[in-house]
């Protein structure tokens, strides 16, 4: 008997070391060809780039997995315990592996199950980073043997730490931090029991405990896991009950764009970025990059524009609705399917119940709850006809004129924009502009720009007509005209010829250019030809010095890259955006030095270190060990000086005159010292205002996108310089006027503004003109452009009619 046992127990060691032996031979063989675990020592995992406006507001993030890295310092012990009780009670004692989940994992797949198994997070780890989803026994025995090896190399927080940042947690959340800020707008550090208790809760399978299309499963899986932090003693009892009792509460925070006025402005700064390092450093480098934007100013700007391009698009009539439905038995699901203006949040989307001579009945589009359905609540409305007067004129492709009944200009199945009224229940009808525009504000002296706002709406036309749109400036390009006369020997009182001019186009025929409103003045100062915008002077100023002369200058300001140097162009003919032109003003702003205008400030990458900044001004004396009673530091500006600083002074003061007598006197309004220049093109397709103080430069351009007259009534002064005014009232409000400064060495004189002659004493045409050293008055009265009226008669441009009436008007001296 006792031979036959040894019998057996000899043939059961034999079979048990060759089974032992396979066993061995299987894991070695597996394990050759595993993938590299010392590669988690240099994890860098996609992280969300972050896009902040200048007082750190949050205004876009941009990635392909919405995830923001925290050290495992920085997770709380209430988020890391919900965790370990849903997913791993014994992570902090076993060795990698749960033997006993892998032996029953085998088992089922022996009797012809689906493999499964309670994998440690260790395991996970190992899945997630190095191996592949597959549900396979060869799978999970690599998987067990790089979570031992895992083990053995990194500390225990550290696999946590891998673990929480790496896990998808739905709703295209990656990591604890991005989840907790996704389903509830809150930092890791805000979370409370039940809300870690449900982020904890998904790891399994995210979208079978989606808290809107299976809120019964979240809510069961989210106490479930509760339960386990009471078992496992992270919690009382106490506060296992009272989490249960508490709803998901689940708060998504909108992905895109968070400042709803500043789209245009963050798509720029994207641009910028991808440009500067990569689609890859955007959406998956964790950039985080500091704008120059002041949400404030924003606002103000997006609200004066908009308020302009309304404005005149309400006075040329109604063109009809956004599109026509069928109302069935439900009109909200039917106006739920049309999508509205998201940055237009003060406009909401109505449907037309019915309609009489008097008022409309609307039907208002419902909202939508954080799972994007349909409120089930229905909102009527009234649109009286003293709220929709401007409509009663119609502009539609089937009907034009004026109408006196509500129900022929709105009908049943119209959809609609309308804005609130101040009475209940009361709304006015709108619609978006077809005219658009931009407008950009920045600080002249580091060309940071505070404001930008590309169009009406960004959601109807991501098209930025303040850095993409190349226009016709007009007259407000002639300060820089003026610039390079007063820098190449003029002054603000040499005298020009205001007559007409014909010049020949090289086709065998004359350019004739004209004053806007026709007529000239004779003989005037270079102050009054940009004060009144005469185009007449302008080009005649131009041809004296020549137009290399002044495309040099432009190109110099950096209104162009390459000006063609033609007469036409001197009056504004060649194209360029706002953002340029508003770069160009600031360097008369800030005494004739270059700037850079940027949109961003900062860039820092995903460690916190600076790869870029704007401002490069140098300071060695700026971190002293210790304070020794030395003075303070001064910054190195080493920036180009584009311009006389004296120069830009002049210009600045002609540019006052615009204001204070010229073609923007209703920019007087605002009571401070202002400089500005107005700009209307050929036929009012293009209206443009740049006017700056010392501290903010602002530009402003209306026109439509496929350029075409806006009628008489639209000139730079009339319908760009209220945008000026508007914005600058709210953006400047508070502070202490400020005067431009004069240079040292500049002498005031006065003048007769009319002839440029000095004057004694005050009166209305009296002014105090700036004038360089060694330059004044002209001691004798001249003309520039005289010398070319003899040819002019001669060819038959002007008679000698017209001639002797310019030299009467200039008292016969020349």
């Amino acid at each position: 008997m006792i031979r036959l046992i040894g019998y057996f127990f000899g043939i059961g060691s034999v079979f048990f070391l060759l089974i032992a032996g396979g066993l061995a031979w299987y894991v070695e063989k597996v394990g050759e060809d595993l993938p590299d675990y010392q590669v988690l020592a240099d994890y860098k995992p996609p992280v969300t780039t972050r896009i902040h406006a200048s007082d750190g507001a949050l205004m876009a993030e941009y990635a392909r997995e919405r995830r923001l890295f925290l050290p495992i310092q920085a997770i709380p012990s209430r988020v890391k315990n919900a965790f370990l009780a849903a997913e791993d009670k014994n992570f902090y004692s076993h060795g990698g592996v749960d033997i006993e989940g892998i032996g029953r994992a085998v088992m089922v797949l022996a009797q012809g199950g689906r493999m499964q198994g309670a994998s440690t997070i260790t395991q996970q780890v190992a899945k997630n980073f190095l191996l592949t989803n597959e549900r396979t026994f060869d799978r999970k025995v690599k998987e067990a043997i790089l979570s031992m090896r895992i083990e053995q190399a990194y500390s225990k927080d550290k696999i946590l730490e891998l673990y929480l940042n790496e896990i998808y947690l739905g709703m295209g959340s990656y990591g604890i931090a991005a989840a907790a800020l996704g389903y509830f707008d809150k930092s890791v550090n805000e979370l409370t029991i039940e809300e870690a208790a449900y982020l904890a809760a998904l790891p399994k399978a995210p979208e079978n405990y989606n808290p809107f299309r299976n809120a019964d499963r979240a809510l069961a899986r989210r106490n479930w896991v509760i339960g386990q932090m009471e078992s496992n003693g992270f919690i009382t009892a106490a506060e296992a009950e009272d989490a249960r009792s508490k709803p998901l509460g689940v708060n998504p925070r909108p992905s895109g764009t968070y400042l709803a006025t500043a789209e245009y402005f963050t798509e720029d700064v994207r641009r910028e970025i991808v440009e500067r390092y990569g689609i890859d450093a955007l959406y998956e480098g964790g950039l985080s990059v500091r704008t120059t934007l002041d949400p404030k100013m924003q606002g103000y700007a997006r609200e004066a524009l908009q308020h302009a391009l309304v404005k005149f698009d309400e006075a040329h009539g109604y063109r009809g609705p956004v599109e026509t439905a069928e109302i069935g038995s439900d009109w909200g699901q039917t106006l739920g399917k049309v999508n509205g203006l998201s940055d237009v949040p003060e406009w909401h989307l109505a449907i037309v119940l019915s309609a009489d001579a008097d008022s409309a009945s609307i039907g208002l589009q419902p909202a939508r709850n954080a799972g994007d359905k349909l409120d089930g609540e229905r909102q009527i409305g009234t649109i009286r006809k003293s709220n929709m007067a401007w409509a009663m004129r119609l502009a539609t492709p089937e009907r034009k004129g004026t109408v006196g009944s509500v129900s022929e200009v709105l009908h049943r199945g119209d959809v609609v924009y309308v804005q609130a009224t101040d009475e209940d229940g009361q709304w006015r009808l709108r619609q978006p502009p077809e005219v658009q525009g931009g407008l950009v504000a920045m600080e002249p002296e580091t060309g940071r720009v505070r404001a930008m706002v590309g169009g009406f709406s960004y959601a109807e036309s991501e098209f930025n007509r303040a850095s993409q749109a190349y226009r016709q400036p007009g007259s407000s390009f002639k300060p820089f005209v003026y610039a390079a006369a007063l820098d190449n020997g003029y002054t603000p009182a040499s005298v020009i010829l205001d007559a007409p001019i014909s010049i020949p186009d090289g086709r065998g025929g004359f350019w004739t250019p004209s004053n806007y409103g026709g007529g000239s003045a004779g003989p005037s100062t270079l102050r009054l030809g940009i004060e009144k915008s005469r185009n007449l002077m302008t080009v005649r100023l131009a041809r004296d010095m020549g137009m290399k002369l002044v495309a040099e200058y432009a190109e110099r300001f950096g209104v162009y890259d390459k000006l063609a140097p033609f007469l036409p162009m001197s009056l504004g003919a060649g194209e360029t955006t706002v953002l340029r032109m508003v770069g160009a003003y600031s360097v008369l702003a800030n005494g004739g030095r270059s700037i850079e205008p940027t949109l961003i400030d900062r860039v820092q990458d995903r460690y916190g270190r600076t790869i870029y900044k704007h401002d490069q001004r140098f300071c060695a004396e700026c971190n002293p060990g210790d304070y020794a009673g030395q003075a303070e530091p001064e910054l190195v500006d080493e920036r180009d000086q584009v311009l006389d600083p004296m120069t830009a002074y002049q210009i600045t003061s002609m540019m006052e005159g615009v204001v204070q007598r010229g073609t923007a006197t209703r920019v007087k309004e605002l009571g401070f010292p202002v400089a500005g220049k107005t700009g209307t093109t050929n036929e009012e397709k293009d209206v443009w205002f740049v006017g700056f103080t010392p501290d903010l430069v602002v530009g402003v351009y209306l026109g439509y996108d496929q350029p075409r007259p806006m009628g008489k009534s639209a000139t730079g002064g009339g319908m760009a310089a209220p945008v000026f005014i508007d914005f600058m009232s709210k953006a400047m409000e508070g502070q202490p006027p400020v005067d431009f400064v004069v240079p040292e060495g500049m002498e005031l004189v006065a003048v007769n503004r009319s002839n440029g002659m000095r004057a004694s004493g005050e009166g209305e045409g009296v002014i105090m003109e700036a004038f360089k050293p060694g330059t004044g008055p002209a001691d004798s009265y001249s003309v520039i452009g005289m010398d070319a009226i003899a040819s002019d008669v001669q060819r038959g441009v002007v008679s000698e009619q017209t001639r002797q009436a310019i030299s009467q008007g200039a008292g016969g001296l020349f």
